[in-house]
């Protein structure tokens, strides 16, 4: 076997990575929520309800950061990219790549969805309305705006604590892609029923550009919470967790404390 270092990921490479890694994130979840938690029970049909669908979400990021967290980071969500930025683990010049990357990976997946739904019984013209998020008419469980955006807040917050970490110098390696998808599950399961459980503007965009119009009018806060909570999760766990430290790659989340 050789012994070369593996090259650095090119900047291409570490959006491809993200693009890919997104599509899969919403495929899964978006796809079971769709197609497997929207059936009748009794014989002969599917429905996973919100378990299936909290795991469909779990499971696609801990395979995606597996198969892409040595390339880009794995981040797959705008407001993780933001909060690592924030938290000094991550460039913030890549940031604006990263999150078109991400976005691009969402829609492509919706849209994917949307045409395989199109071949089938279950088709009409706003079915993503019912995967979007938001409150009142769009929150599964009729909660208005202050729940939506208390949970979005804390679940990023919560989400984005977890990822500062796994992904810290202190942690076991190897573990990490599995804690963040588990993470993930337990959350979701908290707020499926509230907000539709997005914690990633590009999911929550995904959906809503074929969602309809009530669903494009309420994406402001699937935006703002989740970046408002990974911000403060980053700020938080940097001043009590972490001394100063300084980026030392882009697409390595671990960091270099000062002496």
């Amino acid at each position: 076997m050789s012994d070369a270092p593996a090259s650095t990921p090119s900047t291409l490479q570490k959006l491809l990575a993200e693009l890919i890694g997104t599509f899969i994130l919403v495929f899964g979840v978006i796809g079971t929520a769709l197609y497997s938690a929207g059936f009748g029970g009794g014989e002969g049909n599917l429905n996973v309800g919100f378990l299936g669908v909290a795991l469909a979400l779990g499971l696609s990021v801990l395979v995606s950061a597996y198969a892409f967290g040595a390339i880009s980071g794995g981040h797959f969500n705008p407001a993780v990219s933001v909060g690592l930025a924030v938290a000094g683990r991550f460039a913030w010049r890549e940031l604006p790549g990263y999150v078109g990357a991400q976005v691009v990976g969402g829609v492509l997946a919706a849209a994917a969805l949307l045409g395989i739904l199109s071949g089938g019984p279950l088709f009409e013209a706003l079915a993503f309305r019912s995967v979007s998020t938001g409150w009142d008419a769009l929150s599964p469980a009729g909660f208005g705006l202050g729940s939506f955006l208390l949970v979005e807040t804390i679940a990023t917050a919560v989400f984005v604590f977890v990822i500062l970490g796994v992904t810290s110098a202190r942690a076991a390696a190897g573990f990490a892609p599995l804690a963040i998808g588990l993470t993930l599950t337990a959350i979701a399961l908290v707020a499926i029923p509230v907000s539709n459980a997005s914690f990633n503007p590009a999911r929550s965009i995904a959906t809503a550009v074929f969602g309809g119009g009530e669903a494009l009018g309420q994406l402001w806060g699937s935006i703002v919470a989740p970046i408002a909570g990974a911000a403060i999760a980053a700020l938080v766990y940097r001043a009590v967790f972490e001394r100063p430290a300084r980026i030392v790659g882009a697409a390595n989340p671990e960091v270099e404390v000062a002496a």
